[in-house]
């Protein structure tokens, strides 16, 4: 499209040898934004394309999909000496390097932060891990729940009266690559100064405690350890979900103007004088009292009607919508978060640009799809490229199959 509108990133090279989560949704914001990613999967390749059903295609489930949009792929044993050396060539053509190695990985192929700090000054190295490099617990792997059950999230997610339960999307990894994707772009706009690169430190555990609010502000004003309140609010209320007449509503009144608005919604009015209820503290004191009084007057409403009759007054509410219902809501569609292009299905960047807008180019490449190409433009000629793949330094599209074989 010789005609489309530039992006904010047009012309950034990125090195991709992140796997997973965070790492391939952090480059995919880049991608999406104009940068120019290259992929580098190791040779069993990146884990998700595993995770499923659904798959999108052989090899390719839809989680892999949804973080790996727009990307070059290429296939490097990077464990192995020739390995590093291509990927020697492909960071001196970098402007970022986005991994999520084990810590310590690559020092042992000889990468620790000086020599690569040193090697490739404007190079700007996003490290993603769980724990951090160092500390009691520095270099330990981590998954998303794995860190909201150690960073406290986990305590404060689920019913008062139940077990503690995990966020139901991975939003320690999720809020991570965001906050790595701010991180680069805070470090490529220091590099104007500078002309140097630095080290963006990202770590699941430094994400999932600065999530924590406010129960971490409650904590270190009060000392008392916040509980779980289901769907409750901790010091607002009413903020919960409540059963109206064909489903869950949920109700968030955050001052005493909204909740006087409410029970006029609701036929109560009187409420809004009870002592129990006039101010937000009184409320929050009185809770359970609180819902008792509210769950009769909302079930006499359906989802839509009483949605409809708070926000008309001011009230923020919504009927509690299943994925489906929220993918194919009219504002959702309206603000053009879900692409359909060509069999393609999946979710748009989050971030929009008036004048340089995201523009997401749907296809996602098979494992070593781009090898030759890549290494073609870093240098490498046709003899060169053949003999790796021949040594099963790289791979392409062309040799899985042989390799598999093997």
């Amino acid at each position: 499209m010789t005609n489309a509108p530039s992006r904010a990133l047009d012309g950034l090279k990125v090195l991709d040898l992140s796997r997973v989560l965070a790492g391939p949704y952090c480059a995919q914001l880049l991608a999406d934004h104009g940068a120019d990613v290259v992929k580098v999967e190791p040779p069993a390749g990146d884990e998700t394309r595993g995770w499923g059903p659904p798959f999108v295609s052989p090899g390719t489930s839809a989680y892999y999909r949804n973080l790996n949009r727009d990307k070059k792929n290429i296939v490097v044993d990077l464990s192995v000496a020739a390995g590093r050396d291509i990927l020697d060539t492909l960071l001196s053509g970098a402007d970022v390097l986005v991994e999520n190695f084990k810590a310590g990985t690559l020092a042992n192929w000889g990468y620790p932060d000086d020599v690569l700090r040193s090697r490739f000054p404007a190079l700007i190295h996003c490290r993603i891990t769980g724990f951090g490099t160092d500390g009691p617990l520095g270099g330990q792997p981590g998954y998303d729940a794995v860190l909201q059950a150690y960073g406290g999230l986990m305590s404060v997610n689920g019913a008062a009266d139940g077990p503690a339960l995990r966020v139901g999307v991975p939003v320690v990894d999720q809020v991570t690559g965001i906050l790595a994707f701010s991180g680069i772009l805070l470090a490529l706009n220091e590099r104007h100064r500078s002309g140097l690169g630095q080290l963006v430190d990202c770590t699941l555990l430094d994400t999932t405690v600065s999530l924590l609010h406010p129960h971490s502000a409650t904590w270190l004003a009060s000392g008392t350890v916040p509980r779980r309140t289901g769907s409750a609010h901790p010091t607002i209320a009413p903020y919960d979900a409540f059963t109206a007449a064909d489903g869950p509503v949920f109700v968030a009144v955050g001052n005493d103007r909204q909740f006087g608005a409410l029970t006029e919604v609701l036929g109560i009015p009187e409420l809004a004088e009870d002592p129990r209820f006039r101010t937000n503290p009184d409320r929050v004191r009185h809770q359970q009292e609180l819902r008792a009084a509210l769950e009769k007057p909302v079930a006499a409403h359906s989802r839509a009607r009483l949605t409809e009759l708070l926000t008309a007054r001011g009230i923020p509410a919504s009927p509690v919508h299943d994925v489906a219902e929220a993918l194919t809501a009219p504002q959702v569609r309206h603000r053009g978060l879900v692409i359909e292009d060509d069999g393609y299905r999946g979710l748009a960047s989050p971030v929009s640009l008036s004048r340089t807008p995201a523009r997401a180019h749907p296809e996602v490449r098979d494992a070593g799809a781009d090898t030759r190409e890549v290494l073609g433009a870093a240098g490498y000629d046709g003899a060169a490229v053949e003999a790796a793949v021949a040594r099963g330094v790289v791979r392409t599209t062309e040799s899985d199959v042989t390799c598999d074989d093997a």
